[in-house]
């Protein structure tokens, strides 16, 4: 779950789209995240003489931020490859999909306990756990966490995340773990689609510039219509990117013809994916953007609702024998706990991950599952692919790193373009220069002066 836009001016994927889909309307909610970055960047603007020390920092920042990022992309992406695979194991013995996914959201509890280790270990001034949590409750309001503000924010969010993880396992028994962390990966394409029917705004495109007799003339447009032209790219990019999931999606479901567990399959891991969409579209619409102390506070929160509403559907299912196993001592809880640490690991690293480094380096840990499952699986469990399904995942794959490209791309083009623009104008400059002193000089010689023509 990416909840936070770095500070470097990244922004993630689900702002992007509540940009580019025109919700104007959208408000961020009550970060203190955000407070913090308006009184550093009021820092930054009183004292502006520390260039030189700040570009230092900075390049500093940016070196350590990479170096993270290496070790969260491993870490990420081997998290995800073994929750993936150890639920694979678990299914030989044990088919109990909604019990596992109660089991391990229940230690979603342990998040914010976590979070507050990593404080009292690694901060300066050291916060109460009383206070720590008043802080990290005001991403549900000032007033803080209420019985009203809990059963209203939490159930819907904890019935999406159920209902990911809950139709995420269900694929993994109809589908090789390589197909399924690959359509998956077009939860980013659905964030696209779904804001169209989430939001209340419809699409705003963006105009073309109109290219006049003045526009040929100088080849060059003005910024302003450079800057609408990339605009309009950025926006294609995303819908080219949405195009080839969908593509991608349907090769998948074709590769066995539309029949048998694989059309199935393929439709778990699509519901699936929406809800995760859904869900980010949600957490970005209602709570904004949070820091790694509210991320954790809420996702514990999910948790306790989770532990307190949600138990009694498994049992429900145990008495109905949809889920039945004989006795408590038969369960493989050592594959369970293996699941259920694994996936706290993967949401830990996430939020951790973009304190530390770049979002965008996070969601290529996550693509990076896609080979590592297919790895495994060639080698453990000899999986033959097929060229339909190997295609299909090569197409998801780059419409979902194709999302990745930063929104700041545009303005480095912009700038690039100027740089270009710049550099030709003092070439030409020089070369003019240049040829008034070769002129004067060559005049002089022969006892005359002449003034070149500008």
């Amino acid at each position: 779950m990416d909840v936070k836009a770095a500070s470097n001016g990244v922004s993630t994927i689900e702002d992007r789209i509540l940009r580019i889909t025109g919700y104007y309307g959208y408000y961020p909610g009550y970060s203190s995240h955000q407070r913090e970055e308006a009184s550093e960047n009021r820092t930054e603007n009183i004292n502006p003489d520390n260039n030189v020390k700040t570009r230092c920092q900075t390049c500093t920042s940016a070196f350590f931020k990479i170096f993270w990022g290496f070790l969260v992309i491993l870490s990420v992406s081997s998290s995800w490859v073994g929750t993936t695979q150890i639920v694979k194991v678990t299914y030989k013995n044990f088919h109990c999909p909604f019990f596992m996914t109660w089991f391990s959201t229940n230690w979603n509890i342990m998040f914010f306990p976590v979070y507050y280790s990593g404080h009292l270990a690694s901060a300066q001034e050291k916060q109460t756990l009383i206070k720590k949590i008043r802080e990290c409750s005001r991403i549900f309001g000032e007033e803080g966490l209420t019985l009203r503000l809990f059963l209203k924010r939490t159930a819907p969010f904890s019935i999406l995340w159920t209902l990911t993880n809950y139709l995420y396992l269900l694929a993994l028994k109809k589908l090789t773990a390589t197909d399924v962390s690959a359509l998956f990966c077009c939860n980013k394409a659905f964030v696209f689609l779904l804001s169209w029917i989430v939001l209340k705004d419809k699409f705003m495109g963006v105009r073309v510039p109109k290219i006049t007799d003045t526009n040929l003339q100088t080849i060059l447009f003005t910024p302003h219509d450079i800057k609408k032209l990339l605009n309009l790219l950025d926006t294609t990019k995303t819908i080219v990117a949405a195009i080839m999931a969908i593509t991608g999606i349907v090769m998948m479901a074709y590769a066995d013809g539309f029949h048998g567990d694989s059309i199935i399959g393929v439709a778990l891991v699509v519901g699936s994916a929406s809800t995760s969409a859904l869900y980010k579209v949600l957490f970005k619409m209602f709570l904004g953007s949070a820091n790694f102390g509210e991320a954790a506070y809420f996702i514990s929160t999910l948790g306790f609702f989770n532990l307190i509403f949600i138990s009694s559907a498994p049992v429900i299912l145990y008495f109905t024998k949809v889920e039945y196993w004989s006795s408590f001592s038969a369960l493989p809880w050592g594959y369970l706990c293996g699941v259920a640490g694994l996936w706290l690991a993967f949401n830990i690293l996430v939020n951790v991950g973009v304190v530390l480094t770049y979002p965008i380096l996070i969601s290529i840990g996550t693509v990076l599952s896609v080979p590592g499952n297919a790895a495994v699986d060639l080698m453990k469990h000899e999986v033959i692919f097929s060229m339909v399904r190997l295609t299909a995942t090569t197409i998801i794959c780059i419409g979902f790193l194709l999302m990745l490209l930063p929104e700041e791309w545009d303005e480095i083009t912009l700038r690039f373009i100027n740089r270009l623009k710049e550099k030709k104008n003092e070439d030409q400059t020089e070369d003019t220069t240049e040829s008034s002193v070769h002129t004067r000089s060559r005049s002089r010689a022969n006892g005359t002066v002449s003034i070149p023509l500008a």
